[in-house]
């Protein structure tokens, strides 16, 4: 099948390399010249692991291209994906302005039947908006599907290819059909609702997967009052199952591209409905206090920050992804900038996209062993695997001082405290 992929973001580029390995043939659009330039000589904007082989493969076996002209490509494709992206504006509302230029752009040059996918994450009642905007200058026949996406970053190219469900929101049996046909080399159950229903699923999944890890949280600050450890009260929880132990992990909080955007754009959403979300409500601002829980532990084991050195594992919000978007990371180093902390940061990945973040405002270091040097003690934030199997005894030696912020949980304090280190998690005993 012919398929048209607009927009060559995360979500655009994983589905255009995951469709072209299925078999079909698809063209990927983004107005972005020197974007596409670079993806046409194999070069990949974004870290996404397994991501650059498949495009390389794809490019040559010459079922995979990019243009910025969705003129041109148009005419071939029966099915159009709508991938930009659609970020959050100030007042938590979905910025839809990428979307409906792209419908705009449909309705200039669409000549026969296509289905139209708004694969972007969008508020309901954006893909009836889509409907109007091409209707107003083309009158022939034309279906609007909303197909969300559930791509993990770290994990999408895996999520797309062996999906938990697909979910086809549309009014049309044609276009359920093609759908399902774009789908039939993909595994998976497959869910065909109306339009809003589609467009619900998204916000609701994101929303309660957010719901639950600030639950979790809430869990971790009754644990260290009452004397439970967190780790273990999960673990009991997770074996219920009607509950289950995923996304039952405290830390300091869910960042990124969509969590944030999803759950206050869901809120947003209620608020023109009529109604109130207020549990929502409490789980985004829980989630921005629980960015903090570290600093007040750090405040309190030092009686003076000011020239302290402190080294922090991990900038971006979560392991295997260079995204910083929204990373709890960024809320903690600039509150300890202001109370005169010099920091020392490392990550496997993100070192470049965290100066768009945090400029020249902390020395930034190519190894674990660097970023210890001359420490006053270590902030671990992103649970990358390069940091579960550490020879603390060996960093301890070139450290002034020994103590772990272990804002994720992933070490064993006794085996910590063995090693001379002074150790302060969240919610543990």
């Amino acid at each position: 099948m012919n398929i048209a992929v607009v927009g060559t973001g995360y979500v655009g580029l994983v589905s255009g390399a995951c469709l072209a390995e299925i078999g079909h043939k698809v063209s990927c659009v983004d107005i972005d010249e020197q974007k596409i330039r670079n993806l046409t000589a194999g070069k990949i904007p974004i870290y996404e692991p397994g991501l650059d082989t498949l495009v390389l493969n794809n490019v040559q076996a010459q079922r995979l291209s990019f243009t910025t002209s969705l003129p041109k490509v148009l005419p071939a494709a029966q099915v159009v994906i709508i991938a930009v992206g659609t970020p959050a504006q100030a007042n938590g509302h979905a910025d839809l302005q990428y979307v409906y230029a792209v419908a705009e752009q449909i309705a200039d040059h669409i000549e026969d039947y296509k289905v139209i996918v708004d694969k972007s994450t969008v508020p309901v009642g954006t893909g009836r908006e889509v409907e109007k905007i091409i209707r107003k200058k083309y009158q022939g026949d034309f279906a609007i599907v909303s197909c969300p996406e559930f791509l993990r970053e770290g994990s999408a190219v895996e999520d797309f290819m062996h999906p938990d469900r697909i979910v086809i929101g549309t009014g049309s049996d044609r276009a359920a059909k093609i759908m399902l046909d774009v789908f039939n080399k993909i595994k998976g159950e497959k869910l065909v609702t109306n339009l809003e229903s589609a467009e619900l699923i998204k916000y609701a999944s994101n929303a309660f997967l957010a719901t639950k890890i600030s639950f979790i949280n809430e869990i971790a600050h009754l644990c260290e009052r009452a004397g439970g450890d967190v780790e273990e009260v999960a673990y009991g929880v997770g074996l219920d199952s009607r509950i289950g132990p995923k996304f039952l992990q405290a830390g300091i909080g869910w960042g990124g591209s969509c969590f944030p955007k999803d759950v206050r754009a869901l809120i947003n959403t209620a608020k023109e409905k009529g109604y109130s979300a207020d549990l929502l409500k409490e789980v985004d601002q829980l989630n921005e206090r629980q960015k903090l829980v570290l600093l007040s532990k750090i405040k309190n084991f030092y009686s003076d920050l000011k020239g302290k050195t402190l080294t922090i594992w991990g900038l971006s919000f979560k392991p295997k992804t260079s995204d910083m978007r929204e990373a709890p990371s960024i809320n903690l180093i600039n509150h300890l900038l202001n109370l005169g902390v010099i920091i020392k940061a490392y990550d496997p990945v993100a070192l470049e996209e965290a100066k768009m973040f945090l400029g020249n405002n902390i020395q930034y270091c190519n190894s674990l062993t660097d970023s210890v040097l001359g420490s006053n003690g270590i902030i671990l934030i992103t649970e990358w695997d390069d940091f579960r199997n550490v020879n603390f005894a060996e960093l301890g030696k070139i450290m002034k001082q020994k103590v772990v912020f272990d804002g994720r949980n992933i070490y064993e304090p006794e085996m910590l405290i063995e090693e001379g280190f002074e150790y302060y998690g969240i919610g543990r005993r």
